[in-house]
């Protein structure tokens, strides 16, 4: 009889073939489904339903046949083994074959492996099938870890437990799910700054190469944002970004960074100057020119005053020149201000002067002097309220005080961009998209393991930086050649390793 699906993996487990050959198994259950669709009137509820139970039978199949492969890389016959490992200088000694159940892709598996015991009384012992096989935390394999990090960059905790569901059918606790992520991200972290830095200087390198009358730009800059805190209230999280421009100006990419609240945000300067000092002392071409695109805020001044103001280059200690950019669209945010508290809220005068200014500020080379003047020429005609005029003269106080920094004109004839609009965006994509949704509260630790994750997905090195924690992880090697396995390989670090290897 036909089992009605509506539904991914809505399938009776009496569809799913039975323990033996997957590959016959799917190939039967696939027969029979096929005849089944052949015997009832076509319809699109039949066609859905011929194709998830397809897709179950898949799956099934796969999982079957995953859970065989790795289950005879090992023999029985604990006689077979070798007796001891060498893993992270230490001894293991062989003991018993014990099951685990692993969260695969394709749903849990069973896996008995050989549990090898310390040297050292009361130190945990450790299975090698299962470091070959990269089951880590929450005993997944890195295929399935791969997938829940990337969906956790995007989606809430409630949305990846159900797809965790939907998908692969398993079902994990808040618990298992933060144990998982937070060893994912750890793998992760040795490798992030070095492919930063390379994605940099590719950068650099594409820039160096292309066509326009500009010298290549590094631009830094960087921006805080409040959120929202398990501990009570808002607090203000920091992110910062590193953008190559070509010679026409063009942005080819940006790296992102990102830190929860801190004091002062000494973290993320501290990320920020060793990125930059990393990238510029293994540059051999020319030097592009250095830019730092922020708003006024204190953090901001802090970190130029003490920090970019001083830099010297990496390889000979040569001063190196950061041009502080005042961002073009937050002076306006000022001249709008002085428009509001000149000519009212919402005038026409009123925002017919504030274009009038705002192409002054872009254009002349003495913009900020022309706005002043205009603006005290509006000031003695026109009487206005005690709130306004304050309003009015803070605006005033800002453009004047900070006038040295608005050079518009000076810094698109240089090349260099004028808005911090990249580090603005990156306040909306790092942190708004995932970290200010309704309802949400965070805690340091665990906001931390989804903002790393996030900040090396948005910086492309994702894929790269997995690569090279699989690549990178150290094997246990035996110590005497009775494994038992079948096929040698090697593995950087070891003499003599098994490819296919044991528990």
């Amino acid at each position: 009889m036909a089992v009605k699906l509506t539904r991914l993996r809505v399938v009776s487990t009496r569809d799913l073939p039975t323990p033996g050959d997957p590959c016959d198994g799917f190939r039967k259950g696939a027969e029979e489904c096929v005849q089944r669709f052949r015997s009832t009137p076509v319809t699109p509820q039949s066609a859905l339903d011929l194709e998830n139970q397809l897709d179950a039978l898949a799956k099934e199949a796969c999982r079957q046949l995953f859970q065989l492969e790795v289950n005879r890389l090992e023999p029985d016959d604990r006689k077979e083994m070798s007796p001891k490992v060498r893993y992270h200088r230490e001894t293991y000694r062989i003991n018993k074959k014990t099951p685990l159940a692993v969260a695969t892709r394709f749903g849990t598996i069973t896996l008995r492996s050989f549990l090898y015991l310390s040297e050292y009384d009361g130190e945990p012992g450790l299975h090698p099938l299962r470091l070959r096989l990269g089951i880590g935390a929450g005993s997944a394999t890195p295929a399935l870890l791969e997938r829940v990090a990337r969906m956790s960059v995007d989606h809430t905790q409630a949305e990846v437990r159900a797809w965790l569901v939907r998908e692969h059918g398993l079902k994990w606790s808040n618990g298992r799910l933060r144990a998982a992520l937070a060893g994912f991200r750890e793998a992760l972290l040795p490798f992030v700054a070095a492919l930063q830095k390379a994605r940099l200087l590719a950068w650099l390198e594409q820039a160096q190469k292309s066509r326009g009358r500009h010298r290549p730009v590094l631009a830094a800059g960087r921006d805080g944002i409040m959120i929202p805190m398990r501990s009570g209230g808002y607090e203000e999280a920091s992110t910062a970004t590193v953008s190559v421009y070509d010679r026409a100006r063009r942005r080819l990419g940006t790296i992102y960074l990102g830190q929860m609240p801190e004091a002062k945000q000494v973290t993320l300067g501290s990320t920020l100057t060793q990125l930059l000092t990393a990238t510029l002392k293994d540059w051999y071409g020319r030097l592009p020119r250095l830019a730092y695109i922020t708003d006024k805020g204190s953090a901001c001044d802090e970190y130029y005053q003490r920090v970019l103001k001083k830099m010297k280059h990496p390889r000979d200690g040569k001063p190196l020149v950061w041009e502080w950019v005042l961002d073009f669209w937050h002076v306006c945010s000022y001249i709008g201000k002085m428009a509001d508290a000149l000519f009212g809220a919402e005038t026409k005068e009123g925002t017919q002067w504030f274009a009038k200014m705002r192409r002054w500020l872009k254009e002349r080379p003495q913009g900020v002097a022309n706005i002043l003047r205009s603006a005290m020429q509006h000031v003695d005609r026109r009487k206005m309220p005690k709130g306004q005029k304050a309003e009015f003269w803070k605006a005033y106080g800002y453009l004047r005080r900070h006038h040295r920094l608005m050079d518009y004109v000076g810094y698109r004839r240089r090349g260099l961009p004028i808005g911090s609009g990249v580090t603005e965006a990156a306040c909306k994509t790092v942190f708004t998209q995932r970290f200010k949704r309704s309802g949400m509260r965070w805690n340091h630790a665990s906001g931390q393991t989804i903002l790393d994750l996030r900040v090396i997905y948005l910086s492309r090195i994702w894929d790269e930086a997995f690569a090279a924690d699989l690549g990178s992880r150290e094997l246990p090697t035996p110590s005497s050649n009775a494994w038992g396995i079948v096929n040698q390989g090697s593995h950087r670090g070891s003499k003599e390793v098994p490819a296919r290897v044991a528990a």
